[in-house]
């Protein structure tokens, strides 16, 4: 009995699923997948624990610190596919890019858990999750075809497709960041908090 206990707190952290007679629950009453829109990112008490996580600081950090990593390895992707030079360089950039990116994805789990409660796929950053799986595929993708010598063509090719995907998965994160910052004085009264620290942040 314990064990199935520890078992379910587990798969509820991560459940997500809207067919609740599949998933053998009842249907009533069962939480969105993603915020509907108009709806505030943050209840107060996630609000409360955002601005009180060191996990915010964390995410505030690394994801300025990725997009720069992001930045150096890109140009050198482009150095490499214009002149033919720089293979080693390129390569090792996108190896601590895709580094940097497992970092930012671990840790921004134990900042969705310390928030909202679950390690993934919180509503509140539901798209953003499901588009962060995909960033995170080609950029094992990448590591997968490096490791196993494909050939360097095919290499570069699953790096960019990496890349296109980050830059459109920080753009969500910007844009949801955007919001909550615009909320936020119609909840607070104009007050700032210390989640302010994360600007930049992919949280």
């Amino acid at each position: 009995m314990f064990t199935s206990s520890v078992f379910d707190r587990l798969i509820g952290t991560v459940d997500f699923c809207p067919f609740a007679s599949v998933a053998g629950r009842c249907g009533h009453g069962q939480a969105p997948l993603w915020k509907p829109k108009g709806e505030p990112l943050y209840s107060p008490e996630e609000r409360r624990r955002r601005d009180s996580s060191a996990w915010t600081i964390v995410q505030g950090v690394l994801a300025p610190v990725q997009f720069l990593v992001f930045l150096v390895s890109f140009g050198l992707v482009l150095r490499f596919m214009a002149t033919g030079e720089g293979l080693a360089a390129a390569t090792a950039s996108i190896v601590v890019k895709t580094l940097v990116l497992y970092t930012i994805m671990i840790t921004g789990a134990i900042w969705e858990k310390a928030v909202f409660g679950r390690y993934l796929f919180a509503p509140a950053f539901f798209w953003e999750d499901v588009f962060s799986m995909l960033v995170l595929a080609l950029h094992t993708a990448y590591l997968a075809a490096l490791f196993s010598g494909a050939p360097v063509r095919e290499q570069i090719l699953i790096a960019l497709a990496a890349y296109t995907t980050y830059v459109v998965n920080a753009t969500q994160f910007v844009l949801k960041l955007r919001a909550a910052r615009r909320e936020r004085p119609a909840l607070a009264g104009g007050k700032r908090g210390a989640g302010n620290v994360a600007v930049g942040s992919a949280r």
